[in-house]
């Protein structure tokens, strides 16, 4: 059975949950070196195109300097751990400061919570497999340079089709090298997705071949470390650097589905969650897997998002915000400054490529952590454009219900950057009443996930949260994911 036939087979594998259920999962998740998903569109690439039609495309986005630049050795070490590069300290092709111990790769994971499953894995370049997955790895190989990615193929084949893996990873090289030599915008770089995909074919052949094929369930997933400059590579903060995607293929994943939520560091998670081990909060993943979506209520908004009004900088076609809160929601600019750039005048609901394209290199790259579309309060690009007075706007939620008396906890995701005069706060209102500040914001705050305590008053029954920016010409704050749960 060929990739285009198994695909075929792939979407109704996950539709019936009882026969899923019955059978055996299986892992295999394959690494394309500087592969961009829309060169893979444009090349004459069957069975990744038949990959895509049975299960999910999920194009993202990924880091730059100052949190790492776009280069292979944080590239693999994200997907593999399954967190960003502030967690597992790989900044470069050195590894020197990489955190491993204390976030393993997820193959080790997968040995360690269940030692009985069979693990390996084979990689073009050696450092994948010398250095981030760990000798708990059942079987770790790295292809001798001249074989290059035909010896990498011929030894998953082998493995697939022969032998009892449950977690297979598979690192392919030769995409990255022609970006390099000849530029992604290439005919060269075209045929290497076309030599990768006929590549796939074999891998994806080979697992349909097992003559226990039938009584397996197979999560396939294909993704890339970073993306390449048409010119030719990579390592600085453009968007076609800054490009990756998740492919993902049986294991209940809906045919033909496309999702804006998937980060680079869902795969690992996704390949824990298949095989049945449960992700402990103590190993801080980063990751989510694909078949836990936890959508918000600005991610609803992607529908109404709108095109550029006076930015310059961002592409007239990409649609990337609006002003329009989602149900519930509220902005109140009532205090806020006149003129300045329409885009970012009070809290903006955008997305990554759409923000991140407004000013290149100040960080705004780093809001790994917000998925979708988030809320951004941007003074530093409100004032881009003659305006009068200061920005001052505040992100009022629903009122969420709590039980007076007990404790709730306040949950949000945000990334934060300070220049004096600025301020972000986070107040707390109860049955309508005074806004109570429980965050204040006047230093940088990395992006991260935010967990506050709230202590709720005695026959209490909602809490509504705000939150205010005020500033000049200064930085930003993105808040993202909020919710209010029993703690």
């Amino acid at each position: 059975m060929g990739a285009a036939a198994l695909a075929a087979a792939a979407g109704p594998l996950g539709a019936a949950t009882a026969r899923a259920a019955a059978r055996t999962p299986k892992v295999l998740a394959i690494g394309l070196d500087g592969a961009l998903l829309g060169r893979i569109k444009d090349a004459a690439a069957p069975h990744l195109d038949a990959l895509m039609a049975a299960g999910l495309t999920a194009a993202s986005s990924i880091y730059a300097n100052p949190l790492a630049p776009t280069v292979s050795g944080p590239g693999w070490s994200t997907i593999i751990t399954g967190v960003w590069p502030d967690k597992h300290g790989v900044k470069d092709n050195t590894f020197s400061g990489s955190k491993f111990s204390q976030y393993p790769d997820f193959l080790t994971r997968i040995e360690t919570a269940k030692p009985a499953l069979s693990t390996y894995a084979v990689a073009s370049w050696a450092p994948v497999t010398d250095t981030i997955f760990s000798s708990k790895v059942d079987t770790r190989v790295s292809t001798p340079g001249a074989e290059y990615d035909t010896g990498t193929t011929s030894r998953a084949v082998a493995e697939l089709r022969n032998g009892n893996r449950d977690a297979v990873f598979v690192h392919l090289d030769n995409i990255d090298h022609a970006g390099h030599s000849y530029g992604a915008a290439s005919p060269k770089y075209l045929e290497a997705v076309q030599l990768v995909d006929t590549q796939i074919g074999q891998l994806v052949a080979a697992v349909a071949a097992r003559p226990t094929y039938a009584s397996e369930d197979w999560l396939i997933m294909v993704t890339a470390d970073h993306g390449h400059t048409d010119a030719g590579g990579h390592g600085g903060s453009s968007a076609a650097e800054r490009q990756t995607f998740l492919i993902a293929s049986g294991g209940g994943i809906s045919a033909g589905s496309v999702r804006h939520d998937v980060k680079m560091p869902d795969l690992a998670a996704s390949a824990l969650a298949h095989l049945g081990i449960a992700i402990s909060p103590s190993w801080n993943l980063d990751g989510r897997p694909l078949q836990q979506p936890a959508p918000d209520a600005f991610d609803a908004l992607r529908p109404q998002l709108t095109t550029r009004v006076d930015e310059t900088g961002i592409g007239a076609g990409v649609l990337g915000f609006t002003h329009t809160p989602p149900a519930g929601w509220t902005v109140e600019n009532g205090a806020m400054g006149t003129g300045g750039m329409t885009e970012w005048r009070g809290w903006t609901f955008t997305t990554d490529e759409f923000w991140t394209a407004a000013e290149r290199d100040q960080g705004r790259e780093s809001n790994v952590r917000a998925r979708n579309v988030f809320a951004v309060a941007d003074g530093d690009e409100w004032v881009d454009r003659s305006y009068t007075g200061t920005f001052d706007s505040t992100l009022v939620s629903p009122a969420w219900p709590v039980t007076g008396g007990s404790t709730a906890v306040l949950r949000y995701t945000t990334y934060y950057r300070q220049e004096s005069p600025q301020k972000g706060e986070v107040l707390v209102s109860y049955d309508g009443g005074a806004p109570v500040s429980v965050r204040t914001y006047t230093a940088d705050a990395p992006s991260r996930e935010e967990a506050v305590t709230l202590q709720v008053p005695s026959g209490a029954t909602n809490a509504r949260v705000r939150f205010r920016y005020t500033a000049g010409n200064n930085w930003y704050w993105v808040v993202d994911g909020v919710k209010i749960s029993s703690s």
